[in-house]
């Protein structure tokens, strides 16, 4: 089997990306933590996934400093997984992961679920890519400039 090549130092911040959170059970734990997981047994009952691996991605979690692991907020011996300010900065990816996915991949009438905002109970709007000036921007439009 091949050596997995590490992007951590690459110059392209997508692959310096998909090197810390590009693993699937990555982003699904990203997920659930921010659809209220906190605990390894809520995580490990929502997504089905074997303790070794769950508990090798939350320890790369950390390490990352993509959540932190404190007391039980309800005062047991428990620890839980909590989103750092580094973490919750990953939410737009899971949104557009989420609109893709609501998008190109149900078909007409397929249930899934739905990402509601808590004050309205409303759907998100798409997520759109915009200018400094508001105007919403397409691929065409833009471009990479590669810094020395």
């Amino acid at each position: 089997m091949a050596a997995t090549v590490s992007f951590s130092q690459s110059p392209c911040p997508v692959a310096r990306s998909v090197d810390l959170i590009g693993d699937r059970w990555m982003l699904m734990i990203l997920r659930d933590a921010f659809d209220g997981s906190r605990r390894f047994s809520e995580f490990q009952r929502g997504l089905g996934v074997a303790r070794n691996i769950l508990a090798d991605r939350l320890k790369k979690l950390v390490e990352a400093d993509l959540f932190k692991v404190q007391p039980a907020s309800d005062g047991t011996a428990w620890q839980e997984y909590v989103l750092t300010e580094r973490g919750l900065a990953t939410f737009p990816l899971i949104v557009a992961l989420r609109q893709f996915g609501e998008k190109q991949l149900f078909g007409a009438g397929e249930a899934h679920s739905e990402l509601l905002e808590t004050a309205s109970g409303q759907t998100l709007s798409p997520l759109r890519i915009l200018n400094r000036q508001g105007d919403e921007i397409t691929p065409q439009m833009t471009r990479v400039q590669k810094l020395d």
